[in-house]
């Protein structure tokens, strides 16, 4: 390992570090270079790679807002043997705690940035010489990405839409409804996706959704914070509703009242937000009943009986 690192990253010294940890996907490991300190992810999956490629330009357009701080990607490389590695800059990252509020009103600021350029390209459309950096940020119009991103490791349909109910049901929620099927044929949940089908619509009515720049999966284990502020790390990101944003983060805790509070203090909730959070959440069960088994099949029922009822 430490021989490719020299090779790929051009360094005369690679030394592994005791930095070590991974998460249900993959593993990491940190290594001291004569370059500075890098963390390498490694998966052994043939399709790590388009993993990790998602990975990189998800935290490249991140950066790219300047709202919250994300490890900054180096390079992508293929493992001897098969399988990809995921090469970032090495962040001395600690339990999200003394920052949750500002978390809150960085994450606000990325789900606004995109409306914020649109707003801001749309004064200046009528302005000879206006600043041509403005360029290298378009604003986004439609939902969804540029390339596929992983949740866990299972791709998501990334394909642009310009309707946001169309795009969710489809490409989020009927993916994940296809592998259950092919994998347990499961009939109360294919009745219960059949009606609730029926009932989406209804729950956006009246709602005007910008698309988002979203982190796609930010739940407790992926934020932390370091001594300048908070860190959100592992997404899987795509422009989306925001609220979307919100639903793994409740799902399984690590995120304080004061991160909510400072986070609905600039995108306050919506009418018919708690029904939506939950239509949200129904994605993240699904894809754990999907990638861990039938332990989330009642919470995933449970969701779609609640909605449709």
């Amino acid at each position: 390992m430490e021989e490719l690192l020299k090779r790929e990253l051009g360094c005369d010294s690679v030394k592994a570090t005791g930095h070590s940890g991974g998460g249900c996907i993959s593993q990491g490991q940190s290594y001291d270079t004569d370059k500075g300190r890098v963390f390498v992810k490694v998966n052994p999956k043939p399709e790590a790679r388009r993993m990790f490629e998602g990975e990189v330009a998800s935290l490249i357009a991140i950066l790219k807002t300047g709202t919250v701080k994300v490890p900054k990607p180096i390079k992508v490389l293929d493992v001897p043997g098969g399988g990809s590695m995921l090469v970032m800059e090495h962040l001395d990252m600690r339990h999200l705690s003394s920052h949750a509020a500002k978390l809150g009103t960085q994450l606000a600021d990325l789900h606004l940035d995109n409306k914020r350029l649109g707003e801001t390209l749309q004064k200046e459309a009528g302005i000879v010489g206006r600043r041509d950096e403005q360029v290298a940020r378009p604003f986004v119009a439609q939902f969804g990405f540029d390339v596929v991103t992983c949740c866990g490791y299972l791709p998501q349909v990334n394909d642009w839409q310009q309707d946001w109910v169309t795009f969710y049901a489809r490409q989020r929620i009927q993916p994940q409804m296809d592998l259950v099927e092919q994998r347990s044929g499961d009939r109360e949940a294919r009745e219960l996706w059949a009606a609730l089908q029926l009932k989406i619509p209804d729950l956006f009515r009246d709602l005007d959704i910008v698309p988002a720049l979203l982190h796609g999966d930010l739940w407790g284990g992926n934020v932390a914070e370091d001594s300048s502020g908070p860190i959100i790390f592992d997404p899987a990101s795509f422009y989306g509703h925001s609220e979307y944003e919100l639903a793994i983060a409740g799902m399984f805790g690590g995120f304080s009242s004061a991160f909510y509070s400072a986070y609905h203090s600039k995108i306050p909730k919506a009418p018919g937000f708690e029904k939506r959070l939950k239509l949200y959440q129904l994605f993240h069960y699904l894809n754990h009943w999907n990638h861990f088994g039938s332990g989330y099949r009642g919470s995933s029922l449970s969701i779609m009986r609640n909605l449709v009822t």
